[in-house]
């Protein structure tokens, strides 16, 4: 893959993406980049110069709290793209979240000069940012009422449960440490939850890893 699409790959990656002059625009002014798993993308109190829409691979998008401790938000899988990272080059602010690469990840990176011309200019383009907006705050809220409202228990299960659709995997490589660090709570907490769900079946444990079992 050259440091570029064709009209072919944008088709392709974001078949959504209708009209011929946005394709073409896409497939002129979007640049290529890969990462490793575990490379920041975007880190916190950085300015954001690219709008990333991603072509494979998994990114982990993360808030810093007032008391210093990370928060997870959501992920953004292929065909996807970073609301909170469109914000910020729009109104040219500073990042107030941090992405991570979940595993090697090639991202295509729009620049800011075009976003919102583009907006006014393609109907496509503006129902994609529009749904994501929407796709991204469901997340967001959903996140706040489970540390809100429920156990942590159901919020652990819930967390492997939807990084298992992520990567369309039952088995998961995290050590206990990630898990905690991603749902901000102690790992001694999860440790002891992980063991109580392999007791009931829930899960299997392995050296950095955790199989989810079936229902």
């Amino acid at each position: 893959m050259t440091d570029q699409l064709s009209i072919a790959q944008v088709q392709q990656f974001f078949p959504d993406f209708s009209e011929p002059d946005l394709q073409q625009a896409i497939a002129t002014q979007g640049r290529i980049h890969r990462f490793r798993e575990g490379d920041v993308i975007m880190d916190y109190g950085g300015y954001v110069r690219m709008l990333p829409l991603i072509l494979n691979g998994t990114i982990k998008i993360s808030r810093l709290g007032d008391d210093g401790s990370e928060l997870f938000l959501y992920y953004l899988t292929r065909g996807e793209s970073c609301t909170m990272t469109f914000s910020c080059c729009m109104n040219d602010k500073l990042s107030e979240i941090q992405a991570i690469a979940e595993e090697d990840t090639t991202i295509l990176g729009l620049p800011q000069q075009v976003l919102d011309q583009w907006m006014m200019q393609f109907k496509s383009w503006k129902n994609f940012v529009l749904t994501a907006y929407d796709r991204r705050m469901n997340e967001m809220i959903s996140t706040i009422d489970q540390i809100a409202f429920q156990q942590l228990d159901t919020r652990l299960l819930d967390y492997l449960k939807r990084r298992s659709q992520i990567h369309q995997d039952a088995t998961l490589n995290a050590t206990h440490q990630k898990i905690a660090a991603d749902l901000n709570v102690s790992r001694e907490a999860i440790s002891r939850l992980l063991k109580t769900m392999e007791k009931q079946g829930t899960i299997e444990l392995g050296r950095n890893r955790v199989r989810l079992m079936r229902e």
